[in-house]
């Protein structure tokens, strides 16, 4: 991806060098993995972190100063934010309406947010709660070593797919969707978790598809990243690694071939009207 010298958002609220809370320390790569399957790009923090036992095991301080190797990273991340920014408020104003900015928040280890505590376990997230994206840059290792998915554009999918969450909540879409948490049954909430996180993919492909347009971002290979990255965080995939078997009823963020055609439509078409995942009979 094109982005050294251009651009930096102002939105970008580094608190790598704050001291974070102490947490706890065991319970096993099962409860890491738990985590990250269940608040992977997007979704409610607090359907998951609630569930973690924060009060048993050791302890352990998370205190650390920001990493300075990380400076580049963090520069990069703001880069692709201020792209969002500039796509979204052109999309917005095109629909006669105005782009409320959300702030991205770099930490390290442990953060509060608007929607309750996470660890960098559960990945990155946006909280609509205070309208902030939040994000350990320890991911983009994660996203290399651990999903084998690597490239700085799959960085890219991941943020903008996090900012796609922010233009639901703005346009009211996530609020219908978690209203009717108590209306419908389990099976039939996962279904639209799953039709609002491919949304948020085919609107990370929107804004690619734009950002291409006005800057010329793209270099050979970044498209692939960015499917390989969606490919890499199916529900399929990631249930078949982590217990050996699929079940489709637990579903919540889509399969590797969904995510990844709802990316490639949204990048292709361009069009957000194309993306209404929740009027589409076959997903």
């Amino acid at each position: 991806m094109r982005w050294q010298g251009r651009r930096q958002s102002s939105n970008v609220e580094d608190r790598r060098s704050s001291t974070g809370r102490k947490v706890a320390v065991g319970g096993g790569l099962g409860t890491v993995i738990l985590v990250v399957l269940s608040l992977l790009f997007g979704g409610n923090p607090l359907d998951v972190i609630n569930q973690i036992d924060v009060g048993s095991g050791p302890q352990q301080e998370t205190t650390a100063p920001a990493d300075t190797q990380k400076d580049e990273l963090a520069d990069f991340v703001s880069v692709v934010l201020g792209d969002t920014e500039q796509v979204w408020g052109n999309l917005f104003e095109e629909m006669g309406r105005t782009y409320q900015e959300p702030t991205l928040v770099l930490f390290r280890n442990s953060v509060e947010s608007g929607c309750g505590f996470a660890s960098a376990a559960t990945g990155p997230f946006y909280c609509p709660a205070d309208q902030k994206i939040y994000i350990d840059l320890s991911f983009y290792q994660d996203l290399k070593d651990r999903f084998q998915a690597p490239g700085d554009f799959a960085m890219a999918y991941v943020i903008a797919h996090e900012v796609g969450h922010h233009v639901q909540n703005l346009l009211g879409i996530s609020d219908q969707v978690h209203q009717s948490r108590s209306q419908v049954s389990q099976k039939e909430y996962n279904q639209l978790s799953v039709r609002l996180e491919l949304q948020a993919d085919f609107l990370a492909g929107v804004w690619a598809k734009h950002d291409q347009q006005l800057n010329n971002i793209l270099e050979e290979g970044d498209i692939e990243e960015a499917l390989g990255a969606a490919n890499a965080i199916g529900d399929d995939r990631l249930q078949r690694q982590s217990q050996g078997y699929v079940v489709p009823d637990a579903f919540t963020h889509g399969t590797s071939e969904q995510r990844m055609r709802w990316f490639r439509r949204g990048f292709e078409t361009g069009d957000i009207n194309q993306g209404d995942t929740f009027s589409t009979p076959n997903l």
